[in-house]
């Protein structure tokens, strides 16, 4: 008699670029099934069922996990989408399986819930407060001092973020993260104000069950187009010294907002006082940081993220302490696409050259922030491994230096 694995719904596996070696190493040790906007494609060698419907129609998404788990018997549901951490909770509970609270996602969600949060449990973040006119946001920056940031309070992946560093850049300012609040209906509509932290960018890669939480990795990042914060790249260094500085600051952010399980990531600033949080994200973070973790230290964190879903204990021992890093390649301005390529000779003799993958081809239009989101702006992207975060740092350069990227400016097309 063959052992069948527990069933896993998934809801919304995403982007193959980005997301497909979640669902991947997911389906290597659950049987998955897969709640997907629209009919399956490349999801379908790693998927047992299927139901379409849109994910964030909440009745429609639940009809659909009532459809599998009348088929299969459900040990879990995730999500790696942060704009359905929400929807999936409330599907979680629908089905009876074990998940985070409902009210606890929407905090995480919620950005103004958040710092409020945060601030009652005395773990280190930005002043915030929200805003409902132009007055009031700019009495606000005169209180907390420029330069200010403003963001919508229910977005991700940097949408609407601006900073400000003077008066007479907040009415721009201000419809700027306005209109990005309005995108995707998130959690809350409001738009925030809150100080500016100073320093460099990290994420910490967090792994909590039964309320314990275990910081796995530090990923550091490179940011771009300023006063936006797009970010360009990261690197992950199983040995950094940082994590051990970082990881009590995580586990207080997420005790306070009530995550009792599943993984997370932990954005921060390393200010002149000290490391402060950023945000809470309930999920594996973007732009392939799960894998670089993995190939930095052995750790999977899609599969910890898939066993805790179903009751189950993740392995958290590392099997190895190397690097790794990703840069998101970006053209220097805005335009059509003319050529695209890497140095043969170069990619043929760089094993360490994990992956190159373009996003976009010949012909078609790339637009940078603001104007572009990461959907419009990135022309592709590319993973390298090393054994230190030195080396991988050195072979980041050396991989961009053999790689071109030839643009049409926008002001030649007429």
């Amino acid at each position: 008699m063959t052992h069948q694995p527990p069933v896993l719904l998934v809801v919304a596996p995403g982007d193959f670029v980005y997301r497909g070696y979640c669902l991947e190493q997911v389906a290597s040790a659950y049987d998955v099934v897969v709640i997907t906007p629209g009919p399956i494609t490349w999801e379908e060698p790693h998927v047992v069922d299927h139901e379409v419907a849109d994910p964030h129609d909440s009745d429609a998404l639940l009809a659909a996990g009532q459809a599998l788990a009348g088929r299969h018997t459900i040990a879990g549901v995730l999500t790696w989408n942060e704009l359905l951490l929400v929807a999936t909770a409330h599907l979680a509970e629908a089905l009876g399986v074990k998940s985070n609270p409902v009210a606890v996602m929407h905090n995480c969600r919620d950005k103004h819930a958040t710092r409020a949060l945060l601030d009652r449990h005395g773990v280190p973040s930005a002043r915030s407060v929200q805003v409902a006119s132009l007055l009031e946001a700019a009495l606000v920056a005169e209180r907390i001092g420029y330069p200010v940031v403003l963001k919508p309070a229910g977005q991700a992946g940097s949408v609407g973020v601006i900073r400000v560093d003077a008066v007479e850049e907040l009415p721009r300012a201000l419809a700027f993260a306005t209109t990005g609040a309005a995108l995707h209906g998130g959690e809350n509509n409001e738009v925030l104000v809150e100080e500016y932290l100073d320093g460099p960018e990290i994420s910490v890669e967090c792994i909590t069950q039964n309320g314990s939480t275990t910081a796995v990795a530090v990923t550091r990042k490179q940011l771009g187009f300023a006063p936006y914060f797009e970010e360009t790249g990261h690197t992950v260094d199983a040995a950094d010294p940082l994590l051990d500085q970082v990881a009590p600051i995580a586990a207080a952010a997420i005790r306070a907002l009530g995550i009792d399980h599943g993984v997370q990531h932990v954005e921060m600033r390393l200010t002149a006082t000290g490391p402060r949080i950023i945000e809470v994200n309930g999920r594996i973070g973007g732009d392939l940081i799960g894998h670089l973790v993995r190939l930095a230290t052995g750790i999977d964190l899609p599969r910890a993220a898939a066993d805790l879903a179903c009751g189950t204990t993740p392995d958290l021992e590392p099997d190895r302490i190397r690097a790794a890093g990703i840069t998101l390649l970006y053209p220097e301005a805005s335009g059509i696409l003319t050529h695209r390529g890497a140095a043969e000779q170069f990619v043929d003799n760089a094993p360490w050259l994990e992956r190159l993958q373009w996003l976009r081809g010949p012909g078609d239009e790339i637009v940078l922030p603001p104007d572009g989101d990461v959907d419009l702006a990135r022309a592709g992207l590319f993973v390298v491994t090393g054994y230190d975060a030195t080396k991988v740092e050195q072979r980041l350069a050396e991989a961009a230096a053999h790689i071109t990227l030839t643009m049409l400016a926008a002001d030649e097309l007429s």
